[in-house]
Formats: C-alpha cells, sequence, structure tokens
C-alpha cells in the first residue's frame, strides 16, 4: 500500500469533513483539490469515491442526532415519537425533487458541470447570494422559526427544490438548503439542522447508486482508500458540524459568503494565467 496514497486519501477525507457541512460545497472543493491532489486510481473509481466519502459525513450526523432522530427510542414519551416520525415524513417529502432530478439526469449533471469553471462560478454566485440574504435579514429585522415542529411539509418541500440546485457542484447542498430554509422563514439554526437531515436519505441513496455503477469487485487497494477516506471525514464532520451549530447561533453567514467569492476569483486566476 503506497504511503502517498495513503497520505492523499486522509487529505481528500479532511476537505470532505469540513466542507460538507460548513456552505462551500464539498463536491466543489474535491474538484479542485484534486488539480493538485491526483489519485493514483481509476478515473471509475474516483468518481465513485467522491459521492461515497461523503457517506462517512453523513453518519456523523447519524450519531450526533441518533436520539433525536429515533422514533423507537425509549427515552421519548408517545407524542415525542410521533413528532419524530412526522419529522422524518417531511424530511422524505423533502428529499422528493432531488431524488427525481438526480436519477434521472446523474450522468448529464456529470459530463457537463463537474468542472472547475463551474465550480468558480457557482462558487461566486451564492456566495453574492449569501451576502445579499444576510444584509437583507438585518433591514427586516425579522425572527425565524426557531423550531422544527413548526415546518410545514410545505416548507419543507420547497426546502428540497433549493437542494435540487446543489446537483450543480459548487452550490453546496448545505448552503442551498440552509438558503432556502432562510428564505422562507427558518431560523438559522433550524435551516441547519434540517440541511443536516435531509443529507442522510440523499447521500445514502446517492452512495448506492454509485456503488452499484461501479460494481462491488473492489482491490484491496480501493478498499483501504475508500474505508480510510470516510472514516476521516466522519471524525473531521464531527468537528465541523458542532462548529456550525455554534457559529450559527451568534453569527451570520456572510464570512462564507466573502469566502466563496474569493475562492472563486483565485479559481478562476489560476485556470486562466497559471495552469
Amino acid at each position: 500500500m503506497d504511503l502517498i496514497l495513503i497520505l492523499k486519501t486522509v487529505i481528500l477525507g479532511i476537505v470532505e469533513g469540513i466542507t460538507e457541512w460548513l456552505p462551500i460545497s464539498s463536491t466543489g472543493h474535491l474538484i479542485l483539490v484534486d488539480e493538485f491532489i491526483n489519485l493514483n486510481v481509476s478515473a471509475a473509481f474516483k468518481e465513485m469515491f467522491d459521492v461515497v466519502i461523503q457517506l462517512g459525513a453523513i453518519m456523523a450526523v447519524v450519531v450526533l442526532y441518533f436520539h433525536k432522530l429515533n422514533p423507537l427510542s425509549p427515552k421519548k414519551n408517545r407524542k415525542q415519537k410521533h413528532e419524530t416520525m412526522v419529522l422524518w415524513y417531511k424530511v422524505i417529502f423533502a428529499v422528493l425533487p432531488a431524488a427525481v432530478i438526480g436519477i434521472l439526469f446523474d450522468d448529464a449533471i456529470h459530463d457537463r458541470f463537474f468542472n472547475p469553471v463551474v465550480v468558480a462560478a457557482t462558487l461566486i454566485i451564492y456566495g453574492v447570494l449569501f451576502i445579499v440574504i444576510e444584509n437583507h435579514n438585518e433591514r427586516s429585522r425579522r425572527r425565524g422559526m426557531d423550531s422544527l415542529s413548526g415546518l410545514t411539509y410545505r416548507m419543507a418541500f420547497i426546502i428540497g427544490v433549493f437542494q435540487v440546485l446543489s446537483l450543480i457542484p459548487g452550490t453546496s447542498r448545505s448552503g442551498a438548503t440552509i438558503v432556502g430554509g432562510i428564505l422562507i422563514g427558518c431560523s438559522r439554526t433550524v435551516a441547519a439542522e434540517f440541511s443536516f437531515f435531509l443529507g442522510i436519505p440523499v447521500m445514502f441513496g446517492a452512495s448506492l447508486l454509485k456503488i452499484l455503477k461501479f460494481g462491488l469487485s473492489f482491490t484491496g487497494t480501493e478498499l483501504v482508500v475508500l474505508a480510510i477516506g470516510m472514516i476521516v471525514s466522519f471524525l473531521v464532520s464531527i468537528v465541523s458540524i458542532k462548529f456550525l451549530m455554534g457559529y450559527v447561533k451568534r453569527h451570520d453567514f456572510k464570512a462564507f459568503g466573502v469566502y466563496r467569492i474569493i475562492l472563486g476569483i483565485l479559481v478562476i486566476g489560476y485556470f486562466m494565467f497559471l495552469k
């Protein structure tokens, strides 16, 4: 087993664990990092790896929010169990738009949009959008809904429609859904938590599709690379999620908007003048 390959995989796992939850686009960052850290694996495996590594990050949500997401918890009374089941119904309902579009157009989206130019453009566009939305919220001084139980099926579906935007790399799944939640009246905390929960069925489904498409004939090296990437992204995600939930209670998302704009400009400069 190549030590350099393991080190590269660890770096990719760290990048995934940080960027999956912060509204700065994990897929976009993985595409950009791949320009400098090229795994010595087949193109088919790399395409599958970039999706399945996100499953490790998603498991961090399952662990951190296991009690809140578990409708069978003996520590919950009947009402709380019912509310948990309703939350899952809303999550599944919200997942439908991205699931349908993703299944129908997965290959077309990957062929047309998975490139640094698109990533740079979406980083900048959504960076500006974050700043505009937060400035509007400051002027309106609107207090967002601060309870997941107040999220209606209609609101959940609208957030799910925003999630469709994240099929374009550089958008950020968490960024798109959080923006959608804020626009329809959710607090940042509720928008962020619901975004986390939406990621569970989305990434389990996407990972299953990619694995089936790739086939189950993994080499020993490929299994090790996939396992290391998932484990590292899981551990880093634990820290990232805790950081984000603490951050949104005290700050807005303008800093992430500025970061996206700067990164997008740097990407454009790199590919225009240095590469």
